[in-house]
């Protein structure tokens, strides 16, 4: 049996849905882990992220949505570059490190697994399912988030085995 909750305002079409009830909203999407990676002049940064799309494939272009509060997204911006590592389904260690848990510093994360270099300087996940180098094309501002606009340069394909999905705040095999 399912519980159907309706989330609408009927009221007023022009206000957006509040932010806590879109987040339960999204939190039912199934959406691949990714650990995003740059390095640069602003230095060396991750983090995991699940807002990740094809936008082009000529050129191939991709977008990451990036909360405009985090720390890696003026490193992002200033550095110009990022990778797109896709992880795979036994890759939640490296998920939860990326995601802040057990406060390590940015250097001890990266150490955590190893990494490599394609086009444009940024790390590159050496076991990830499959990963993106880019550069930025264009960013837009949206709300809480920038949307960064990446050009791929360069792809790295990797074991073709079960991806790493987060789906109802959860990990998951696919």
């Amino acid at each position: 049996m399912t519980t159907a909750i309706t989330m609408a305002r009927p009221d007023n079409t022009n206000k957006s849905l509040a932010s806590h009830e879109f987040r339960e909203a999204m939190s039912r999407l199934g959406a691949a882990v990714h650990l995003l990676a740059t390095d640069g002049a602003a230095g060396k940064n991750g983090a995991t992220v699940s807002s990740v799309c094809s936008v082009s494939d000529d050129p191939a272009t991709l977008l990451v949505c990036l909360n405009r509060t985090a720390r890696v997204n003026q490193m992002v911006k200033t550095n110009g570059v990022f990778s797109i590592n896709t992880l795979l389904h036994d890759h939640t260690e490296i998920s939860n490190i990326f995601a802040g848990q057990g406060d390590l510093a940015m250097e001890d994360r990266f150490a955590k697994a190893d990494w490599s270099l394609l086009a444009t300087g940024s790390p590159i996940l050496n076991s990830a399912r499959v990963s993106f180098d880019c550069h930025i094309k264009e960013v837009s501002e949206v709300g809480t988030h920038s949307v960064i606009f990446g050009e791929v340069v360069a792809a790295r394909l990797g074991e073709f085995a079960p991806a790493l999905i987060y789906l109802d705040r959860n990990y998951h095999s696919v």
